[in-house]
């Protein structure tokens, strides 16, 4: 916990992450799988979705079926990325904060999105809670989570290269703010926070650096996705998505009502013109809004 007692948030602010990690890294293998796995899990249509950990908005060309889509992320020059490639589309709306402390409304979302970077969340009750708060009755959401329990941890393990097991429930935490975890530990934080597993997919099947290289990826892309649907029974692979249903969420969001503050969560209202701000009305914290991008990391 940090000195105000919240969980501490891992920044990529002004970091190289997407040259760094993806472009031209030798990962098309895993960004095509993990769109496989998006695509039969998310509903195609609806109204509002949120991307948690958007970052530069990698993911966002999937959601062409909603009406209004939040790109999330602590980072804003992340952000920034993503408002460069995604250009001047309205449906886009563009929000750094903490996701420990969202800044919306209650039932708002129907579809919340969250691929790789749970694995960042130091406290993951308390992010479940969140989540279920802002989703919308019987949305869903969508999670991909970094596996403890697979192929490569468990023989590890037996060969004592590693010390931690991939059988105990609780989170391991590899290297600092970066969590692995177990598939029943992560179900069972679920269902505490009010969400309900529905479907289980298991992917990247063929993570391995020499397959890639020699394998074409579009054939180990279909041999993942013939296989992803067995993580229904079974996963034990380093990456596992979960669509879960929110059957017991809060009411619907009032028409019109979208912000909220994120330290005392009253309803916002619209943004003020010069210069663009939110004020809440109940605790007087002003919040910036500077080229589209609403930042509620700080108050101004």
């Amino acid at each position: 916990m940090d000195p105000a007692g919240q969980p501490p948030v891992i920044d990529y602010e002004g970091s190289d992450y997407r040259s760094r990690f993806w472009e031209g890294q030798g990962r098309s293998y895993e960004d095509r799988v993990e769109r496989i796995a998006l695509r039969r899990l998310l509903p195609p249509r609806g109204d509002t979705l949120i991307d948690l950990g958007a970052g530069f908005g990698r993911l966002a060309d999937e959601y062409q079926g909603y009406r209004r889509v939040v790109l999330f992320d602590y980072s804003r020059s992340l952000l920034r990325e993503a408002q460069e490639r995604l250009g001047d589309d309205p449906r886009f709306i563009y929000v750094a904060g903490n996701w420990y402390n969202l800044p919306f409304v209650d039932g708002l979302f129907d579809a919340l999105v969250q691929v790789r970077t749970i694995h960042h969340a130091a406290d993951v009750p308390a992010l479940f809670g969140e989540l279920a708060r802002v989703a919308y009755p019987a949305g869903h959401y969508i999670l991909e989570f970094a596996s403890k329990r697979n192929l490569k941890a468990m023989l590890r393990y037996h060969l004592r290269r590693q010390t931690w097991s991939p059988y105990e429930p609780e989170p391991v935490e590899f290297a600092a703010l970066n969590f692995d975890f177990h598939p029943d530990w992560i179900r069972e934080r679920l269902c505490e926070a009010g969400f309900e597993p529905e479907e289980i997919r298991a992917v990247s099947y063929f993570r391995l650096q020499p397959l890639k290289r020699l394998v074409p990826t579009g054939l180990l892309a279909a041999l993942d996705r013939a296989l992803q649907p067995a993580g229904r029974w079974v996963q034990l692979t380093p990456s596992v998505f979960v669509r879960s249903a929110n059957p017991r969420g809060n009411a619907p969001a009032p028409s019109g009502a979208f912000f909220a503050c994120p330290s005392c969560r009253t309803p916002l209202p619209d943004r003020e013109e010069t210069p663009p701000r939110l004020i809440c009305p109940s605790c007087a914290l002003i919040w910036q809004v500077e080229n589209n991008l609403f930042d509620f990391k700080e108050p101004v």
